[in-house]
């Protein structure tokens, strides 16, 4: 009933969207989860609240993740607190694409996402990576990709996320093959899915097209990707590791 029951999860980037998502699944199938936040300090205390109000411990952490020294802060407070981890799932990542940072230039866009995604991802997962291989039953880890990265989009931000969510995946299935057998290292694919930028940016006709070139007829939501999340985490899927599970309703196959 509880696939995560004693186990201790990280989640980045969970004070909203997918991250946010995510973190709440693991609370419900008994994980204790520590959330981090760039600037919404609101949002993950609520998120913090919501997964003790299942049960579960919590912790907030602030974490800049282009920040070496706050990638190295945050090891240091999730350990004193928890004293291990299980769980380590990358979901921050830079929005390029709502708000004033998509008022940026082309060059800023992909200096942003170089740092925070992708170098943000590898420092992270090394950190993650070198904790559990000192505890007795090693851990998981769980990357964020992009399902276009095998397929292709056409378009500058597309091209820059495919770069950069590629390399997560490339990555990422060679640390898996680098850690393994204490740790396991796994990559979600999220597809078309329900965040902010589709319900405050994208156009009507274009939200309506997506729906109609995907198999499964809609959009997919934050909570398709956090049972996904779920599945990766336990040991339900304890023979995986370097792969990518897509999440995108069959768009890409």
């Amino acid at each position: 009933m509880f696939p995560l029951a004693g186990k201790v999860a990280l989640v980045t980037g969970a004070s909203t969207g997918i991250g946010r998502a995510i973190a709440l699944a693991l609370a419900h199938a008994g994980a204790d989860v520590a959330i981090t936040f760039r600037t919404g300090r609101r949002e993950a205390s609520d998120v913090a609240r919501e997964i003790e109000l299942a049960g579960r411990q919590s912790a907030v952490f602030q974490l800049e993740l282009a920040d070496p020294a706050s990638i190295s802060a945050l090891v240091r407070n999730l350990t004193d607190q928890f004293g291990r981890v299980d769980v380590w799932i990358n979901s921050a990542g830079a929005d390029i694409l709502t708000g004033d940072d998509a008022k940026k230039s082309r060059l800023e866009k992909l200096d942003q996402l170089l740092m925070v995604d992708l170098r943000g991802t590898i420092l992270a997962s090394w950190e993650a990576a070198r904790i559990m291989q000192e505890q007795p039953d090693g851990g998981v880890i769980i990357n964020m990709s992009w399902d276009h990265v095998l397929f292709g989009f056409e378009g500058t931000n597309p091209q820059m996320f495919s770069a950069v969510k590629g390399g997560i995946l490339s990555f990422s299935k060679s640390l898996a093959r680098s850690v393994a057998p204490r740790v396991r290292v796994n990559i979600l694919a999220p597809g078309w899915i329900e965040t902010e930028f589709a319900a405050t940016t994208m156009d009507p006709a274009y939200h309506q097209r997506v729906v109609e070139s995907t198999p499964l007829k809609r959009w997919g939501t934050p909570d398709d990707v956090a049972r996904a999340a779920v599945f990766l985490a336990s040991s339900d899927s304890a023979f995986l590791t370097g792969q990518m599970l897509m999440i995108g309703g069959g768009v890409v196959m």
